[in-house]
């Protein structure tokens, strides 16, 4: 296994951000790299000195002799007046590419609703995007580089290209870098991950879980260093200054190990937190449609929807791009009546919306962040202690020289940060949101998910990040065909509806009797498929449940015997909150144990 691309000492540097500070390290033969960090850490200029994009301020990036390198940036570099098929092919003889079969498969998934006639400015951004990742994938390259490939795809899509991925060169052959926000798709395709962080490049092996476990265990090693650090840093400096009086001078190596220490500080990373802020009481009902249908001229988006959606539920919603889900969340929170039938929003619901457009901020944007900051209640409560808005932004990664920045000015992260803290200050009981993870890092993607995972109001998801849409949601909905379906066994079956869709499609018939036909078919135990894969999803979100409520209540009994035994109101308030959370627990082992024995797994 040889190296096909070498940095040596490289250094680069932003104005007034260091990048990269002696970075050395070698991309082998047969690697699968993710490059994750913070945004604004230097992921996007590591892919471009490595591509030879830019040129490093020091050190050196070598290739392999005779290497061919590929790269997919952020921003395309498509010419507007080139013809799809131009754009994607180049000069390439026809013959030659539509006699190949890889180069066919990967036109068939990325372009099939474009023209491949149509010149490139008339495309959307979207469709831009998948032209461009398209020219990439259809020539060879001993190298790929890629910046957010998942970008603009959705989940089939993310699906069909991560398999592709895998399957592009033989073992032990080629190599991959891709930055990417998507988990799931790290986790499919990577082997290495590189965190690129305070101008250093950290390996670690294996894909995203992996890499989070190492880090972990990284981060208790090095506080454990550090503790034992200060604890020598502080017998140095109370020598220096409590050593002998009589002493006119002290010893020189004394002096300079001190200064050492100090000078071993290791530079501080932002931390990041969200915390829940008071959620309104929310009734019994939240949203019911009933035979709703939308339609925009002679097109029929969505087709006669019955749904409910009560509180405390947490729904993901699914649906290739296109295929009205951003409609529905339109329609939900009442900016789009509809064709025919009628929704009904309970008194209680205090609604907040981030769509993925960013709406809401965007008429702030002449705005500066702390004109909007001071546009809410000056004072919260979280967790019994006073908060202003400014405080919970610092906490989210922004300090007090971006209060005087023009909304406009922000990057897209920052952007996106500040649209949760707007949509969180209002103190809904439903949230709706819409890709609430574009443009945000995966640190900043798990504080979302801490967030929302314990989440007591109703929610809404849409997102193409499964990993997000799979940890936070305990049901999901498709959209599939115009109409909506629930989906018991989550993304898997939402995909493999999907297929059997586009399946039927080209064969002529109908989803309805294919998905009828599965609904006969029965199971060992008398369920049906589809009753089953309900069951299923039932009894993990129980099992899960169950596992919050023990780790609370044990919090609970230990808060219980801390306390001070002369605050009776105290007691007695952890006490009924032990007694609600034992009860609880004893009707949900009811529920598991009848789970269980349905699905045979007692």
């Amino acid at each position: 296994m040889g190296i096909l691309v070498g940095l040596e000492h490289v250094a680069h540097e932003w104005p007034g951000k260091q990048i990269l500070h002696d970075a050395t390290i070698g991309i082998n033969e047969g690697e699968r790299i993710g490059i994750v960090g913070r945004n604004g850490d230097g992921k996007s200029t590591l892919l471009q000195l490595i591509g030879h994009q830019i040129e490093s301020d020091a050190g050196s990036i070598t290739w392999r002799n005779n290497i061919s390198v590929g790269m997919l940036t952020q921003s395309d570099r498509l010419d507007d007046g080139d013809t799809v098929i131009h754009a994607v092919m180049g000069d390439i003889p026809e013959y030659e590419w539509a006699s190949d079969p890889k180069i066919r498969s990967i036109c068939d998934e990325l372009l099939v609703d474009v023209d491949w006639q149509s010149q490139v400015d008339t495309l959307s951004g979207g469709q831009r995007r998948r032209v461009d990742l398209a020219r990439v994938l259809s020539r060879d390259w001993d190298v790929l580089l890629m910046d957010e490939p998942t970008n603009h795809l959705d989940m089939h899509a993310i699906r069909w290209l991560a398999g592709h991925l895998v399957r592009r060169w033989p073992a032990g052959t080629g190599a991959l870098l891709v930055v990417t926000h998507d988990r799931w798709f790290l986790d499919e395709v990577c082997e290495h991950m590189w965190e690129v962080h305070d101008g250093i490049i950290d390996p670690f092996e294996g894909g995203y879980s992996a890499y989070i476990q190492q880090r972990v265990e990284r981060q208790r090693q090095a506080a454990a260093s550090e503790e034992r650090r200060q604890n020598v840093l502080r017998k140095e400096l109370n020598w220096l200054a409590h050593g002998a009086k009589a002493r006119s001078s002290k010893p020189k190596f004394r002096i300079e190990a001190a200064r050492a220490l100090l000078a071993q500080d290791p530079p501080v990373r932002d931390s990041i937190e969200l915390r829940r802020l008071a959620v309104g009481r929310l009734g019994k009902q939240v949203f019911e449609l009933k035979n709703i249908s939308v339609r925009f001229e002679n097109q029929t988006i969505l087709e006669e929807l019955n749904w409910i959606v009560g509180p405390g539920d947490r729904i993901g919603i699914l649906g290739e791009n296109g295929a009205g889900k951003s409609t529905l969340l339109r329609l939900m929170c009442g900016k789009l009546r509809p064709t025919t039938g009628f929704l009904k929003i309970g008194k209680t619901v205090q609604l907040a919306v981030m769509s993925q457009q960013l709406e809401g901020l965007a008429a702030h944007d002449n705005e500066r962040v702390e004109d909007l900051l001071s546009s809410f209640k000056q004072i919260y409560y979280i967790g019994g202690k006073p908060q202003s808005p400014q405080q919970m932004a610092e906490q989210l990664g922004f300090t007090r020289a971006d209060w005087p920045t023009f909304i406009k000015d922000l990057s897209g992260g920052q952007r996106r940060r500040l649209a949760i803290l707007a949509v969180l200050l209002q103190e809904p009981n439903v949230l709706i949101l819409d890709e609430p993870g574009n443009d945000l890092d995966t640190d900043m993607l798990a504080v979302i998910e801490d967030l929302l995972d314990g989440w007591p109001g109703t929610l809404l998801l849409v997102t193409h990040d499964r990993f997000l849409m799979e940890r936070v949601t305990d049901d999901q909905y498709a959209i599939i065909d115009r109409h909506l379906r629930h989906c018991p066994g989550g993304v898997d079956e939402y995909l493999q509806l999907l297929d059997e869709s586009k399946a039927a499609a080209a064969s002529g018939v109908s989803l309805q009797s294919s998905v009828a036909s599965d609904a006969s078919t029965q199971v060992s135990s008398g369920l049906s498929n589809q009753e089953r894969r309900a069951a299923k999803k039932r009894f993990d979100a129980v099992e899960r449940r169950l596992k919050k409520l023990r780790e609370e209540t044990d919090k609970l009994q230990d808060a219980l015997a801390a306390h001070d035994p002369t605050d009776y109101q105290g007691l007695l308030e952890i006490q009924e909150h032990l007694n609600t959370n034992k009860q609880e627990i004893a009707e949900l082992e009811d529920v598991w144990l009848e789970l269980a024995d349905k699905l045979e797994l007692a």
